[in-house]
């Protein structure tokens, strides 16, 4: 099953609750958050206040994205604020799995991040550990950039690595999809899609109701 989870990113920041019931109603069930630090990406985003603000207005599964130098150590404080899952980039952690376990631990489901130019064996011994592999198709830190086509490759090697070792990890793609691209990115192998500026341009309902047509035309071939 393909999930769409629009990334808070994208949203009008003047009206939050507006344009995340929009997405909501419109069938989309994750909501992607990224919290950036302005240390491991230049740009700094939002924290745990906000997201425990809109934890009242949404029950969304909250797909919080990690964007800050040695993650591991905000897990109980961003489960608390009302994470379903956290994602963490492998690049950040000096001991990737100790913060993998410590994320396990608060009840968070977990998952990890690379940057395009990462290579998936960076993360082969902790696969077992996850229940998401994160993609990201542009570098991280700015919203609206252009997707990187080698990143597809990434998608395809790791869903096949992960048929290999026989798990059901989720793999998830984010940065620079649109309706374009969309059905390019789950034929390669992934069923998580983020999209922000793609959603949240123009009438977020409609567009979430796009996204939602190109994945169930995915699922009938």
């Amino acid at each position: 099953m393909y999930v769409l989870a629009p990334s808070l990113l994208g949203a009008d920041f003047k009206n939050l609750e507006r344009d995340i019931k929009a997405v909501e109603e419109a069938g989309a069930s994750w909501l992607h958050l990224d919290v950036m630090d302005g240390a491991f990406v230049p740009s700094i985003s939002f924290g745990m206040p906000v997201i425990a603000s809109l934890r009242n207005c949404s029950r969304m599964t909250f797909d919080v994205h990690m964007m800050v130098e040695e993650p591991g150590r905000y897990a109980e404080a961003v489960r608390e604020a009302g994470a379903d899952l956290i994602c963490i980039h492998a690049e950040a952690c000096r001991h990737l799995d100790s913060s993998i376990r410590r994320i396990r631990e608060t009840g968070a489901r977990v998952g990890v991040a690379l940057n395009p130019a990462t290579p998936i064996s960076a993360i082969e011994l902790v696969l077992p550990l996850v229940d998401m592999v994160l993609i990201m198709s542009v570098n991280p830190g700015f919203g609206g950039q252009s997707f990187i086509p080698y990143t597809l490759d990434k998608v395809r090697a790791l869903r096949e690595r992960i048929g290999l070792l026989g798990l059901n990890t989720d793999i998830q793609v984010d940065g620079g999809i649109t309706l374009d691209n969309a059905g390019d990115v789950l034929r390669a192998g992934a069923n998580i899609i983020v999209a922000g500026s793609a959603v949240f341009r123009g009438a977020a309902g409609d567009n979430t109701r796009k996204f939602l047509e190109i994945f169930r035309h995915m699922e009938t071939r």
